[in-house]
């Protein structure tokens, strides 16, 4: 995350910051950085990743739409979702514990998981319960990444 905050920093992005080995990047831009953080990916690291971009705004909205802000940051997990998922009931019903509580707001699908996600078949199987491309972070760095992108 180092090299590529440095990477970033040398190609004009500003207000670059990274979060611990997260593949999470805070950083300031006028247009849409995916297709140009893509290729200096590509061309340093020798790979493309898939990229998700979201502005403060949405960022700050799904914060504040967690439904389970009470609860310990490691049993909430966020997946923020490319775009609006295609729920499969079935899957859900058949996936989630009995512990499990979620809910889907937008383009964001929220997981309580008390006994753990590591134990849990509804994140095992997320992807395909969603039928979207879905990255998921738990409170506590969701909790981090907004206190860098206020300061």
């Amino acid at each position: 995350m180092k090299e590529l905050k440095q990477l970033l920093e040398d190609s004009h992005f500003e207000n670059v910051k990274t979060y611990i080995q997260s593949g999470n990047i805070v950083l300031s831009f006028n247009q849409n950085p995916i297709k140009k953080v893509a290729e200096l990916i590509q061309t340093r690291f020798g790979f493309t990743p898939k990229i998700m971009v979201l502005s403060e705004s949405e960022f700050n909205v799904a914060v504040e739409n967690n439904p389970y802000k009470q609860y310990e940051g490691k049993f909430v997990h966020v997946y923020f979702c490319e775009k609006t998922p295609q729920i499969s009931p079935i899957k859900l019903e058949k996936y989630t514990s009995e512990t499990e509580n979620h809910t889907l707001i937008g383009n964001v699908f929220y997981i309580h998981a008390p006994e753990g996600v590591a134990r849990s078949k509804l994140v095992a199987n997320i992807e395909s319960c969603l039928g979207v491309s879905a990255t998921g972070r738990n409170l506590n760095t969701v909790s981090k990444l907004a206190e860098m992108i206020k300061a």
